[in-house]
């Protein structure tokens, strides 16, 4: 039984809706990557220009890896070790009172490739591959605190609750997998936990909750209820599923929450399709042994990095739009946050994630998928040039400097953006802030940030809110 007002609502709507539908297969927006959007959240949509980028693996360095010991080579400092740097703000870390005087990188650096880059030694394998990297060493951030800064770098606000990177970029392409999430999100396994802020690093905010990004559980199912209960037949299965979606597709008449709803129906059928497709994307085990050991599967030190890095080039080739791979967990010596031994922090995280990455740019070249994916290297911040005190000097947190590196998908192979001052303290040439790397990321995957905007509470929202420029100079 209806009331009048819903009478009226339905028979209004109805009538209307067939006169749109009219229209909208006239102007053939039927059968077409736009017309399906409008039906299914997740469906490939059109960017805003061409580009040969279709999905992005970004490896997440969590915790600040050191430019100065990683990347961004500065002779200055061998010079100085051990001089206290005048005029310096001890407030510019986290931990005030234990300043120490400007430190020297404990590691050898080396120049590698046509392009000359200098690379530290912790790097034996990537160095290999820095013709194929664009570097930018002149990032700059807002804070020097890691939740702040993680939701920073992730989501372009210092704040939790805003759409991240992943989240947008599914909002806008849509997924070519209809059988696994557009966006997948793996953390560091070894029971060092998740990064600082947790699952707000890879939320959708305010944009609908379908475009979140779907954590893989470090041990065991990486998922729950992969598999169908033993009780429960196929068939069975999907005429629940059909009837739920029946119920719910009746209740949005109307209903103020029309997008959330829409996507936990959309929810239901996508872990319908991954009882099946999930299992087999997730095997491993199926790659050739040239290619596990290519990864370091047989290598006990990054067999779970490797894990994740394979993991990743599976998911892209199966059309998921978005893989955020975390190495390192909560904080200090379980992330690469190397406030005590920086020489033991870094090289241990280095050494367990080295060969991963190597191998995931050597797959994806050989299978011809590298210009297709962009490959993005980068943490929330840098670390300080100035020792951190304590019996095993380390670094202190520096949002004045930072390097990020691309490769892959349409980026220019060995080139360098930017530079820091002659000690790597801060940003100094052709400085690049957060949202400057956010719309370069956007640029790179076919986007104009300033159009890719989602409306509420009465204007436009987008990722790099009312700044950023693209970084031109490194795509090629």
């Amino acid at each position: 039984m209806l009331n009048r007002r819903e009478m009226l609502l339905r028979s209004g709507a109805g009538a209307g809706l067939l006169g749109l539908t009219g229209l909208l297969s006239e102007s053939g927006m039927f059968g077409s990557k736009a017309g399906a959007a409008a039906l299914d959240p997740l469906a490939p949509k059109f960017s805003h220009f061409p580009v040969k980028a279709k999905s992005v693996i970004w490896l997440f360095i969590n915790g600040g890896p050191s430019q100065v010991d990683t990347w961004d080579y500065k002779p200055e400092l061998e010079r100085r070790d051990g001089v206290a740097l005048e005029g310096f703000d001890n407030k510019t870390g986290f931990f005030t009172n234990s300043v120490g005087p400007l430190m020297k990188s404990p590691f050898a650096w080396k120049q590698y490739g046509q392009s000359g880059t200098w690379v530290s030694n912790i790097f034996p394998n990537l160095s290999r591959h820095v013709d194929k990297m664009a570097f930018i060493h002149s990032c700059h951030t807002d804070s020097n605190n890691h939740s702040p800064a993680l939701f920073k770098i992730n989501t372009g606000s210092t704040r939790m609750g805003w759409p991240c990177v992943g989240s947008w970029l599914t909002y806008g392409l849509g997924s070519d997998s209809r059988d696994l999430p557009a966006f997948v999100v793996m953390s560091d396994p070894l029971d060092r936990g998740l990064p600082k802020g947790h699952a707000s690093n890879w939320g959708a905010g305010f944009l609908p909750s379908v475009y979140q990004g779907t954590w893989l559980r470090p041990k065991g199912d990486p998922i729950d209820n992969l598999k169908l209960p033993p009780q429960v037949q196929p068939a069975t299965q999907r005429a629940q599923l059909d009837l739920l979606a029946k119920l719910n597709r009746e209740h949005l008449v109307g209903s103020a929450i029309e997008s959330e709803l829409n996507a936990r129906i959309e929810s239901f059928e996508l872990a319908y399709r991954m009882q099946t497709a999930a299992p087999e994307a997730f095997d491993i085990q199926k790659e050739p042994e040239h290619i596990k050991s290519l990864y370091g599967l047989d290598q006990d030190h990054c067999r779970h990095f490797a894990a994740q890095c394979l993991t990743a080039r599976r998911m892209v080739e199966r059309g998921v739009r978005c893989v955020q791979i975390y190495s390192g967990g909560m904080e200090n010596q379980r992330s690469w946050d190397g406030h005590q031994d920086i020489e033991g922090n870094h090289r241990g995280f280095a050494r367990e994630t080295d060969q991963p990455i190597a191998a995931l740019l050597s797959d994806l070249e050989q299978r011809g998928a590298l210009d297709e994916t962009l490959v993005i290297w980068g943490g929330e911040f840098g670390r300080l040039p100035v020792s951190q005190k304590g019996s095993n000097p380390g670094r202190d947190h520096n949002p004045h400097a930072f390097t990020f590196w691309f490769a892959g998908g349409g980026v220019k192979g060995g080139y360098h953006h930017g530079s820091t001052d002659e000690i790597g303290h801060k940003a100094a040439d052709d400085r690049v802030s957060v949202n400057d790397l956010h719309a370069t990321m956007l640029h790179l995957m076919g986007f104009d940030h300033e159009r890719l905007t989602f409306f509420m509470d009465g204007r436009d929202f987008r990722l790099t809110d009312v700044a950023g420029q693209v970084v031109h100079p490194i795509i090629a």
